[in-house]
């Protein structure tokens, strides 16, 4: 009786820190939310209000119309992100299965390497990254951002440890039925591999949409900014326009919100399997 008191009473005390959590995360959210809807003028003297006092679309509208910049820089975002996530989606798993089903030489050392970049921070390597596209010529181009981040460490040791647990028996079935080890790969491993994949998916495209540095360091043409890059533009240094900047960062925001809604389910499992053997 006294265990069943004591269980009910830690998962009531989560459920309070996690709710606490929530609402501490969430308040932001909402005022930039609120702020986005207002003049510069009511959100430099009201403080911390929800509820604006004129409601107005026009930081909208100027975003949209009169910063003829900001589509281009939302494209740029869209295609960087959507090309650095399949390029991870294919090259990590091609990787993760070879490490995982060929043993061949050096299959381990290749795989404490892997595990080696992972110990690394990326802020290390920012400096000869930067260097190398220099003497290679991608400076202010797509190149520089999607191909350094087309292959990614962490991403191959999580499908290295998804394909380590998926069943033989589906690949010495196929390949009684005469199918080659590429066709095993793309017809029977890869589909079912979704949970796995759409985690990748999300955390690379959301990594890629949020990444502020490496085009800060790589691009200097403003028609070659992505979004995060370019919402700095709207900070001077004497004002700073927060409704324009609220307004952008609600655009921003919601195609990475609607990427993590639709395949939050899928990213739960990739997590469950990829952390079973």
């Amino acid at each position: 009786m006294e265990a069943t008191k004591s269980r009910a009473f830690a998962r009531v005390l989560t459920y309070l820190m996690l709710a606490f959590y929530a609402v501490i995360t969430i308040i932001p959210f909402l005022w930039a939310l609120s702020a986005s809807f207002k003049t510069l003028a009511e959100i430099s003297t009201t403080g911390l209000s929800f509820i604006p006092k004129h409601f107005t679309l026009d930081n909208y509208k100027y975003i949209f119309t009169s910063e003829q910049m900001f589509p281009r820089w939302f494209l740029n975002s869209v295609m960087v992100g959507i090309s650095v996530t399949l390029l991870n989606l294919l090259l990590n798993s091609l990787a993760g299965y070879s490490l995982a089903r060929f043993d061949f030489p050096g299959n381990k050392l290749i795989f404490f390497f892997i595990l080696t970049i992972l110990m690394v921070p990326d802020k290390v390597t920012l400096i000869p990254q930067y260097l190398i596209i220099k003497d290679l010529g991608w400076l202010n181009s797509y190149r520089s951002l999607i191909i350094p981040a087309a292959v990614q460490a962490t991403y191959i040791f999580m499908m290295r440890q998804f394909f380590i647990s998926f069943p033989k028996e589906l690949e010495e079935a196929a390949e009684m039925d005469g199918m080659s080890r590429i066709g095993m790969f793309f017809r029977v491993a890869l589909p079912l591999a979704g949970p796995p994949l759409a985690a990748m998916a999300i955390f690379t495209f959301m990594g890629s949409w949020n990444e502020f540095l490496k085009p800060l360091l790589f691009m200097s043409e403003r028609a070659m900014f992505t979004l995060p890059l370019g919402l700095n533009t709207f900070k001077g240094q004497y004002i700073s326009y927060w409704n324009y900047i609220m307004a952008a960062s609600m655009v921003f925001t919601l195609p990475a919100l609607l990427v993590y809604v639709f395949g939050n389910r899928f990213f739960i499992k990739g997590i469950t399997f990829t952390g079973t053997k």
